[in-house]
C-alpha cells in the first residue's frame, strides 16, 4: 500500500525557512499524481490541524488561515515527493508535521487515507 515518509524538519530560528518533504512508495494501481496530499500538524498538546493541501492537479486548497501567505505546498511527481516551503516561521508554528494522501482531491476536512510518520518541526531561538 501507499507509504508516506516525511523529512526536512528541525530547529529553526524565528524569522527562518525549512523545507519539508513528503516522499511516497509503495503504489498499486495508481501513481502518486493521482493524489492529493495534505500537509497537517500537531502542536504540543493540541489536535492535529490542517495546514494545507494540493490536488492531483496541481491546486493548491485549504490553506489554513495561520500560514497564509507564509507557507507553500508543491510537488514534484516525477520525483514522488511533495514538499512544504514555510518561510516566516514563528514559535506558534513548533510541532509535528505530518503528510496524507487521498485519491484526486482534497477534503474539508481533512480526511485522509494515508499518513506518514511525522517530523518534528521547532521554532525557537
Amino acid at each position: 500500500q501507499l507509504q508516506l515518509v516525511e523529512s526536512g524538519g528541525g530547529l529553526v530560528q524565528p524569522g527562518g525557512s525549512l523545507r519539508l518533504s513528503c516522499a511516497a512508495s509503495g503504489f498499486s494501481g495508481f501513481s502518486l499524481g493521482s493524489y492529493a496530499i495534505g500537509w497537517l500538524r500537531q502542536a504540543p498538546g493540541k489536535e492535529r490541524k490542517g495546514v494545507s493541501c494540493i490536488t492531483s492537479s496541481g491546486l493548491t486548497a485549504n490553506v489554513a488561515d495561520s500560514v497564509l501567505g507564509r507557507f507553500t505546498i508543491s510537488r514534484d511527481n516525477a520525483k514522488n515527493t511533495v514538499y512544504l516551503q514555510m518561510n516566516n516561521l514563528k514559535p506558534e508554528d513548533t510541532g509535528v508535521y505530518y503528510c496524507a494522501a487521498v485519491l484526486y482531491y482534497c477534503d474539508s476536512e481533512y480526511d485522509f487515507d494515508y499518513w506518514g510518520q511525522g517530523t518534528q518541526v521547532t521554532v525557537s531561538s
